[in-house]
């Protein structure tokens, strides 16, 4: 039989961030602002902000699964204040959104240069960062939290490490009530690589996130809205397996709206694509657009830049208010 081995993660050299240079800082983050000339316009954006008012109006969930690069893109604030106004409800990312995340929450900056760190074997190798957060995620499945409470949790309980911790984004939905769950996948990021990591402890807190995850869907039946908001992979996956768990459990969500945010143009994103077209292998058109919607819902793709997109989502729907 083979039997395979295993490297020891304990011969991992990690080294302080203080020092690193930071492609993303807290103070590039964009704030919120109503008065501007640079809205985005699409016909699939006006239909998403009526959806979204109604289902606010109405009290139906509104769950956001968002990638990383929408915490690179600056646009930490716009989550937080689509949070606070109601508009999302259970706010969901892959494990690189929490570390980018927990990094501008003690550092004040996040996103190093992989470029020439990958070459010396430096990429990702960062103590505070992959110490803390898996001192968190520890902490927290002992107590039986998700991997999102945990973090929050720990941040809470040690202020002094986090000066910045008013711009980050699951910490502030912790403050409001609003859950903050993250998927995912052995390996895919930094803080497995350093020596404290409990893959144990990683899969309970983000299974536990999955199922609070589902849960949340179930609060979009009849008629509540996902949005999905630059996660090519994770995120249509992981919507996809809690939208089938919530209807076998006996929520129909017929007349939901999924909304795809990303760069990637579709043509026509609702008409059926053949095997041999770059679209079929696409998954959110399939996952977030188009199969979530089959029974009766609206399934919504707004192709643009995330740093024009979603300010425009937020400006319209405060515009909408003052009418």
């Amino acid at each position: 039989m083979f039997t395979p081995g295993a490297i020891d993660f304990s011969k991992t050299t990690t080294f302080s961030a203080a020092e690193r240079h930071n492609l993303v800082t807290v103070d590039a983050l964009r704030v919120p602002c109503i008065e501007a000339d640079d809205l985005f316009q699409s016909d699939e954006l006006d239909i998403l902000v009526e959806k979204l008012k109604r289902a606010r109006a109405k009290g139906l969930g509104v769950t956001c699964f968002y990638g990383a690069h929408v915490i690179k893109c600056g646009l930490s604030n716009y989550l937080i204040e689509l949070i606070k106004d109601g508009y999302i409800t259970h706010l969901a990312s892959n494990g690189a959104g929490s570390i980018h995340d927990f990094e501008l929450a003690f550092l004040g900056g996040t996103s190093e240069h992989v470029p020439t760190a990958i070459e010396d074997g430096s990429f990702g190798m960062w103590e505070e960062t992959g110490a803390w957060m898996n001192e968190a995620i520890i902490d927290g499945a002992m107590q039986g939290l998700g991997y999102g409470q945990s973090l929050a949790a720990y941040v809470d309980a040690h202020p002094d490490r986090f000066p910045y911790r008013d711009s980050c984004v699951f910490y502030r939905a912790y403050q409001m009530g609003i859950p903050a769950t993250y998927h995912v996948t052995i390996g895919t990021d930094i803080i497995h690589q350093h020596p404290k990591a409990d893959f144990a402890a990683i899969g309970q807190t983000s299974g536990r996130d999955f199922a609070f995850f589902c849960q949340s869907l179930t609060t979009l039946d009849p008629a509540g809205v996902h949005l999905n908001i630059g996660s090519a992979v994770t995120g249509a996956e992981v919507f996809l397996k809690a939208l089938s768990i919530a209807r076998n459990q006996g929520h129909g969500l017929q007349e939901i709206t999924t909304a795809n945010f990303d760069l990637l143009p579709l043509g026509d994103y609702k008409s059926p694509v053949g095997q041999d077209r770059y679209e079929y292998y696409y998954r959110p058109r399939k996952n977030i657009i188009n199969r979530p919607v089959s029974l009766g819902g609206t399934g919504l793709y707004i192709c643009g830049n995330h740093m024009q997109t979603i300010p425009s989502l937020w400006r319209r729907l405060q515009l909408a208010e003052e009418k």
